[in-house]
Order: C-alpha cells, then sequence, then structure tokens
C-alpha cells in the first residue's frame, strides 16, 4: 500500500527531508515542450533514481502518463498503478492480457483489475490531483500565457511555491497547540 503520510515512519521522513531540501534547489518541477505528458513516465522513474538512488516500490499515475514501452521497461522493478484503457471491442475485459502483452504489461493489466489496485489508486485523486485542481480554480492557472521552456518552468515554480505557503499557513493556523499548564499560587 501506498504510505500513510499521516503516520510518517523513517523512510518517508527521509525521503521528505530530501524533497524539502530538492524543492529549495528547484529540482523538483521540470517542464517538458510537448502536447502531454503522455510518455513521460520513463524520463520520470530515471530522474528520480538518480535522485534518491533508488525507485518507488509502488507507484499511482495518471493514465496519460503511462506507455506500455515504460511499463515494459519499468514494471519488473515498480508496482505501477495506472488506469487501463478502454479496450476498441466492448466485450472485452480490459484487466485480461493480450496475447502480445510483455509479462509486465500483462501484470499491470491483472493488477488493476484487483480490489486492492483500484482501492489504492482512489487515493491519487486526494493528492496529486489535488495540487492541479487548486492550481485552476485558485490561482486561475489554464493554460499559461508565456513562450518558452524557462518561462513556463518558472510559472510552475510559482504555481508551486504558492500551493506550498498555503499549505504551511493552513497548518500553521488549524494544527492545536500545546497550551502551557496554567499553574497555582497561592498566596498566603
Amino acid at each position: 500500500e501506498l504510505e500513510n503520510p499521516t503516520k510518517p515512519n523513517e523512510e518517508t521522513v527521509t525521503l521528505r527531508e530530501q524533497a524539502a531540501r530538492e524543492q529549495a534547489a528547484n529540482e523538483r518541477v521540470d517542464v517538458v515542450n510537448e502536447g502531454s505528458d503522455k510518455g513521460q513516465m520513463d524520463p520520470m522513474l530515471q530522474k528520480i533514481r538518480e535522485r534518491y538512488g533508488r525507485l518507488p516500490k509502488k507507484w499511482a499515475v495518471d493514465g496519460g502518463f503511462v506507455k506500455l514501452t515504460a511499463l515494459e521497461t519499468w514494471g519488473a522493478s515498480v508496482e505501477i498503478l495506472a488506469p487501463l484503457p478502454k479496450p476498441k471491442d466492448e466485450t472485452r475485459d480490459p484487466h485480461l492480457p493480450l496475447p502480445k502483452d510483455t509479462p509486465e504489461v500483462a501484470a499491470w493489466r491483472e493488477r488493476m483489475g484487483t480490489d486492492a489496485a483500484k482501492k489504492t489508486y482512489k487515493l491519487r485523486a486526494a493528492t496529486a490531483e489535488c495540487v492541479n485542481a487548486q492550481a485552476r480554480t485558485r490561482e486561475g492557472v489554464q493554460q499559461s500565457g508565456v513562450r518558452g521552456k524557462a518561462k513556463n518552468r518558472c510559472l510552475a515554480l510559482w504555481v508551486a511555491i504558492t500551493h506550498n505557503l498555503l499549505i504551511w499557513i493552513r497548518d500553521l493556523v488549524t494544527i492545536p497547540r500545546a497550551q502551557p499548564e496554567a499553574k497555582m499560587v497561592s498566596v498566603a
């Protein structure tokens, strides 16, 4: 299962510390000059391995992020959770492997048919998609009004910084603080 962010263990704390250091160095935000994020899973996993020296055990990604070639490359190392595309033949069960599927792609299809994978994948929307939705609704980011990768990366960094600051302010205001105990003073 995906790690519970409210109950950090030593590994998640270490990853959060690494992520915080990298955010400070602006290494977590990247921009590609593509029409969509289709096929970006392969370069992203390469970057994760370079930065952390290892790969995630499980990874829930957007359906548009996945290409079968990336599943074939990384499927043996990472348990990838991504929605299956609708089959052209509506009578075919999408969770059943196709004759031409590699073992990694066949395992992905079967895995996504399990209740456990479906339940875990639903958690993704509450985390990853929340940031994108807030950027669209609160910050009004629909389409970029600037040209070039450098300017678009700057825009993406501003959105990320704004999101992180708003989360920090929310947590600062809503997390209960320990109140000092009142001491009884006797007056004689």
